[in-house]
């Protein structure tokens, strides 16, 4: 049974910092495009930051650019999110997710691969 879990979510400041963390099972991340996404209240799913197996091909949302960082450790099966310089319109559910290499890259559609169940992160003003 494939899994994958995010974590690290909280509550913060705006100009604070989190990592957020994302473990799988049931699947080897070196294999998939790995991605996090997340999705605001009354909003559509959006791309964060998605990176391939080698790290070589890295997207990043125009919004986290400079702030956040996509890192990922293949062989304890992880890929983690240091998300810096936090803003209130930062505040959303993220999500984690596993995609195969022959999808469209850091595709928001849920059929697209495996997904977590999401980590809340919330920055107050």
């Amino acid at each position: 049974q494939v899994q994958v879990v995010e974590s690290g979510g909280d509550l913060v400041q705006a100009g604070g910092s989190l990592r957020l963390s994302c473990t799988g099972s049931g699947l080897t991340f070196a294999d998939y495009v790995m991605g996090w996404f997340r999705q605001a209240p009354g909003k559509e799913r959006e791309a964060v930051s998605c990176s391939n197996w080698k790290g070589r091909t890295t997207y990043y949302a125009d919004s986290v650019k400079g702030r956040f960082t996509i890192s990922r450790d293949n062989a304890n099966n992880a890929i983690y999110l240091q998300m810096n310089s936090l803003k209130p319109e930062d505040t959303a559910m993220y999500y984690c997710a596993a995609q195969s290499p022959f999808d469209d890259f850091c595709s928001t559609s849920q059929t697209s691969g495996y997904w977590g169940q999401g980590t809340q992160v919330t920055v107050s003003s």
